[in-house]
């Protein structure tokens, strides 16, 4: 009987000494597993129609620790499916895709999944299409013949959360929100989105029932869209509306 009563206490100090290193273990665990996460890369997801262009973006992410690619698409289906299976930080988003349009692409994503971040990354003018990423919901505008350093502070800084353009749009972008008289834009710059990205189509070449399928229109919302693009641009008749945009794609693709 007083062998029980002095063995609960020395069994009691022994369980504490226990729980205590237990919580200890615990408490490194879970450090070392945030630390971990902190420490993850980036997944980034590359959407181009080019895989010689895909290639030389993932090498140059690839080479940095704090970032990698995930996942590489070339048409607008394969990135909406890959944004849902791989849930990427970042979507870096061409603007011309065989099938599709980065525009539309970038407008689904801010939709289906407003988390995840998108930059778009193209070889047209940038005062042409800068804007119009940012109003669908990219943070950030690169043109594709930019140095490596930059391409990789333009990933780092939509990471953040920050937005990232050339210091004209920036400027330009101020200075509409201070209701800054602007100078009047360019008959090509009053083309709605799916007016330009049809422009773009008929300079390389689509009739409208090809234009049509690829955007899963119908061919009289093509022909709509055509005449209202050869009013907002002064042509008279389609052939100078086919020259005009394939005039305009050698000049800007």
């Amino acid at each position: 009987m007083w062998s029980r009563r002095w063995n609960i206490p020395h069994r009691s100090r022994s369980l504490r000494r226990d729980i205590n290193q237990m919580s200890r273990t615990d408490q490194t665990d879970q450090g070392v597993l945030n630390m971990s996460m902190q420490s993850m890369p980036a997944r980034i997801l590359i959407i181009d129609d080019h895989p010689l262009v895909r290639e030389a973006l993932a090498t140059r992410i690839n080479f940095h620790a704090d970032m990698e690619v995930c996942g590489e698409a070339g048409t607008e289906e394969e990135a909406i499916s890959l944004v849902c299976q791989l849930s990427p930080d970042l979507v870096l988003v061409d603007i011309a895709l065989k099938s599709g349009h980065g525009i539309e692409l970038v407008k689904q994503i801010k939709l289906r999944h407003p988390k995840v971040k998108t930059l778009v990354v193209s070889g047209f003018q940038e005062s042409l299409y800068a804007e119009r990423a940012l109003r669908a919901g990219a943070l950030g505008y690169l043109n594709k013949q930019e140095s490596n350093e930059k391409v990789i502070d333009a990933i780092h800084t939509v990471l953040r959360g920050e937005h990232f353009v050339s210091p004209d749009i920036s400027q330009r972008l101020i200075n509409q929100s201070l209701g800054c008289v602007e100078a009047a834009k360019t008959p090509i710059e009053r083309l709605t989105d799916r007016e330009l990205e049809i422009f773009r189509l008929i300079g390389e070449g689509l009739t409208s029932g090809m234009i049509a399928e690829q955007l899963f229109l119908s061919p009289h919302t093509i022909d709509s869209h055509r005449n209202n693009i050869k009013r907002k641009l002064g042509l008279n008749n389609a052939a100078e509306m086919s020259r005009s945009a394939v005039q305009w794609l050698l000049e800007n693709g």
